[in-house]
């Protein structure tokens, strides 16, 4: 497997834990507004950079 390949899905899954994380603090009410926003945000370009990185690496042999 592609290194690039591997820390995409690595970037993958931590911006797809942070996105759970904020959307359960939003539903509970327990933290304040701007650390919601920063982590939602990192946590999108977190998934949104594993995504692009696992999309667009080729297979070598």
């Amino acid at each position: 497997m592609n290194m690039k390949r591997t820390f995409g899905a690595i970037l993958t899954i931590l911006g797809i834990i942070g996105l759970i994380y904020s959307g359960i603090t939003i539903i509970n009410h327990s933290g304040q507004a701007t650390s919601i926003v920063v982590v939602a945000i990192i946590a999108l370009l977190f998934f949104f950079s594993g995504i692009s990185l696992v999309r667009t690496t080729k297979d070598e042999v």
